[in-house]
């Protein structure tokens, strides 16, 4: 997937029941129309990165890293560092961020759209992260490995992420999942 792959998904992306994300696909076909550079890190006022939600096998749980430098449990991603496809971005921060060999992707589709602030560090004045998240689907039995970048990985269910003092993006993320998860329970067998 190229920047204009990325732009028809997101301008034909149905955000009916996810009508909170409808500004941050409008400021990201902005972004890609207005900016070159916008994979790169350096592009600023901001610039696009890739998460990734990985799940359990069964669906039941979800991994999350207790990230060392912001203090909070978040899911997997990163910079694309130039790379325009943001599917194989998520797949490659995940796999550096939990040594997870094997990830299925879930979809192509992404699972959520946010556009966050960062604040100033270093040399990096404030900025923005367009995110565009993908679930990946860790294989039976999968063990992780932690990366310098965590304090800890946990698998957690819906109902403990609840709990958790997560950040907005991410409530939204567990909601959509539980709705998710709800709906293929409910789902009426195949005859």
């Amino acid at each position: 997937m190229d920047r204009h792959a990325l732009r028809s998904q997101l301008a034909t992306l149905d955000l009916t029941r996810r009508t909170v994300e409808e500004p941050f696909r409008d400021q990201m076909i902005a972004l890609l129309d207005a900016e070159s550079q916008c994979f790169h890190r350096s592009c600023f006022p901001g610039h696009f990165t890739a998460s990734a939600f990985i799940v359990s096998a069964d669906g039941s749980r979800t991994l999350l890293n207790h990230h060392r430098k912001l203090n909070r449990w978040l899911h997997f991603g990163g910079h694309c560092d130039g790379d325009e496809n943001l599917v194989r971005v998520a797949q490659r921060e995940a796999l550096e961020e939990c040594g997870i060999e094997g990830l299925i992707l879930a979809s192509a589709r992404p699972f959520d759209l946010d556009v966050h602030p960062i604040p100033a560090h270093g040399n990096e004045p404030d900025h923005f992260h367009y995110d565009v998240n993908f679930v990946l689907i860790a294989p039976e039995g999968a063990t992780e490995i932690i990366s310098p970048e965590s304090v800890e990985l946990r698998w957690f269910t819906p109902e403990e992420m609840q709990a958790l003092p997560l950040v907005e993006s991410m409530r939204r993320i567990t909601r959509k999942w539980q709705d998710l998860r709800e709906r293929r329970a409910h789902a009426a067998p195949d005859a």
